[in-house]
């Protein structure tokens, strides 16, 4: 089964407690909070919340993973994966963000692009062990 987003400027949302089965493209944004399998390609930015579970294979021009994914993720422009990321799967984006206790298993490939891992800011005066 194949599912079509809104194009233009809206921005499809995927709630939590809804699951998605099949091929899911969008012509704009998409915000996932529920539970996807298959595939999901959208033209614009994709954001997974904290509790989203995808089992698809993601494309996007940027995204920003803060759930589980388990499937290769292909974004054209910038991925940030932040603390709370799962992904299970190979990786390509010209630049990626990893956030400090992602998690991330699988081969990476930045085409001409650029890594940046977050280091932990620390408050004046504070100790670090």
């Amino acid at each position: 089964m194949s599912f079509k987003g809104k194009g233009g400027q809206g921005e499809t949302i995927i709630a939590e407690g809804v699951k998605v089965e099949g091929n899911f493209t969008s012509d704009g944004n998409v915000l996932i909070d529920g539970a996807v399998s298959g595939s999901v390609a959208a033209s614009g930015d994709v954001t997974i919340g904290e509790r989203a579970m995808i089992d698809a294979d993601l494309s996007a021009n940027n995204a920003i993973i803060s759930g589980e994914v388990k499937g290769n993720v292909r974004i054209g422009e910038r991925l940030e994966l932040t603390s709370s990321a799962r992904v299970k799967g190979d990786v390509e984006a010209q630049t990626i963000l990893m956030a400090p206790g992602c998690r991330l298993n699988g081969k990476v490939t930045m085409p001409d692009g650029v890594l940046a891992i977050e280091t932990p800011k620390h408050n004046k005066g504070s100790i670090v062990a």
